[in-house]
């Protein structure tokens, strides 16, 4: 678990077209990340 204000672990993750974006190849930039914990699970 990642507490508020603790810095983001590596990570690798699929874009909007499909490419692959590293949390290494934003270094320097300020990024958003949001997502929906519960999208797409029962409950």
């Amino acid at each position: 678990m990642i507490n508020t204000g603790e810095p983001a672990p590596p990570f690798s993750l699929p874009d909007h077209t499909g490419s692959t974006v590293s949390l290494e190849d934003l270094a320097g930039r300020w990024v958003v990340m949001w997502w929906y914990p519960k999208a797409s699970t029962p409950g």
